[in-house]
């Protein structure tokens, strides 16, 4: 098992919450990360028909096998019953870290996390592998073209497989398993061209009515859809940043895929070499980045918190965060050699923002760190040591 940035915030919840809650895509590391750091306590997949049904007729009697350590309880959006019985044993014993759940769909977890155990879970979403895991385990990709086109499924570092194998299986698995269980798709090709096009829109506006448009469907049924697939963790949206320092702003989100490997099998590519002259090579690469600073946060336990800044006339910057020290701003470029232009759309932004602005950040599609200009530049390899 490759070591999880993640295990440090978990133990740090499990210190101040009863239940610990481990969210994120399918076959992202939820179970191994849970079994390893918590691998005194007895382990349950509600996954198994035999423990659901036990779950699901006799709750109190299912929990109290549990009573001397707690449990993992896998899967748990499965049995929804259990979250009621769940509040009641912890509430009785007061323990800290006393049940760690997992699950990989956002909606039935939320519901019985809302209903039912408000206050008293800690959670950690979990993403694939970020390049920062790979790196200090060793195995991170000698080519960012073969980082981008392997992605951070832990399966493609653990086992013998080529990611067109894997992800062929994954999306086949999800759409038949996870779509059919959050939401009735009569057509399950029309889903599947819905993936692929948002997969061609990541890093772009999120337009919901041309979306659906160009597969055939409604806009409400785009939103519908697009719901389920931020559920599951496979694609997320970044909001402009909300402060406009006197100008008109963009009120649309971005959307971005959490992993680029997956993002680049629904467009086709099947290969690293072709990555070099792929015309998505740039929207790859600011996915690339963009999963990388949601998965340092999410590995810390903390909101993603990450927006990108768009005046009316077309000025931008592709993130913006708040930072205790002031607002950091962060421009992405795929080309492998800095160029003197690079810099300007940053700059500008700086001097509008005055002096909450923070040198700002390009990373680049290269190698080395070095400042220019006034900002700080970093290549895709040491983004992985942030």
């Amino acid at each position: 098992m490759i070591p999880r940035a993640a295990a440090s915030a978990l133990q740090r919840l499990a210190r101040g919450f009863p239940i610990v809650a481990i969210t994120g895509p399918r076959q992202s590391g939820k179970t191994t990360l849970a079994r390893t750091v918590f691998a005194h306590k007895p382990y349950v997949s509600l996954e198994s028909p035999d423990e659901r049904e036990f779950a699901e007729q006799d709750p109190k009697g299912f929990l109290r096998r549990f009573d001397a350590d707690g449990a993992i309880l896998d899967e748990i959006q499965r049995c929804p019953a259990l979250f009621s019985w769940l509040q009641t044993a912890v509430d009785a014993r007061g323990r800290m870290g006393d049940f760690v759940i997992t699950g990989s769909a956002q909606f039935e977890l939320y519901a019985g996390v809302t209903q039912s155990l408000a206050g008293r879970v800690g959670r950690i979403e979990l993403l694939p592998l970020s390049a920062h895991e790979l790196a200090a385990a060793g195995v991170l990709p000698p080519s960012l073209e073969a980082a981008m086109w392997r992605g951070g499924y832990p399966a493609l570092f653990d086992r013998e497989l080529q990611p067109g194998d894997w992800f062929t299986n994954y999306v086949s698995t999800y759409l038949e398993r996870d779509v059919r269980q959050l939401i009735a798709v009569r057509d399950l090709s029309l889903f599947q061209r819905f993936v692929r096009m948002c997969a061609a829109r990541s890093g772009q506006l999120l337009n919901l009515a041309a979306l659906g448009a160009d597969c055939g469907v409604s806009a409400v049924t785009a939103r519908q859809w697009l719901s389920v697939l931020e559920a599951s963790y496979l694609v997320a949206r970044v909001g402009p940043y909300h402060r406009n320092f006197g100008k008109r702003l963009t009120k649309s989100p971005k959307l971005y895929f959490l992993d680029a490997g997956l993002m680049g099998w629904l467009l086709g590519i099947r290969d690293a070499t072709s990555l070099l002259h792929h015309p998505a090579r740039g929207a790859l690469f600011e996915t690339y980045v963009v999963s990388e600073f949601i998965k340092h946060r999410f590995n810390a336990g903390q909101p993603a918190d990450l927006y990108f800044w768009r005046d009316s006339s077309g000025h931008e910057v592709d993130l913006v965060y708040e930072t205790p020290q002031g607002l950091q701003a962060v421009e992405i470029k795929a080309g492998s050699t800095f160029a003197g232009d690079w810099p300007a759309a940053a700059l500008k932004w700086a001097q509008w923002v005055g002096a909450e602005a923070l040198p700002p950040l390009i990373v680049y599609g290269g190698e080395g760190a070095f400042e220019r200009q006034g900002c700080r530049v970093v290549g895709w390899r040491e983004l992985a040591n942030p």
